[in-house]
């Protein structure tokens, strides 16, 4: 995974300031996640953690989704 992928996926999950839902999300200081960002650097963990997030929000999207199609 690339840092540009990290970048895109807090971007995606929580908007223009990222970092620190990301970290906390995580379970990780911000300065943690800036420094994984600053340095392209982060434990191999944080692929399937940040796989698990997308997938949560795809399914609440996807319930979102269906209620609106319902109306």
């Amino acid at each position: 995974m690339t840092t540009t992928v990290l970048v895109e996926c807090g971007e995606a999950l929580y908007g223009p300031r990222w970092q620190s839902s990301l970290a906390e999300a995580l379970g990780v200081a911000d300065r943690t996640m800036r420094r994984w960002v600053a340095s392209g650097e982060y434990p191999e963990s944080v692929h399937a953690d940040l796989l698990r997030l997308v997938e949560e929000r795809i399914a609440d999207l996807a319930q979102i989704r269906d209620r609106l199609l319902a109306v």
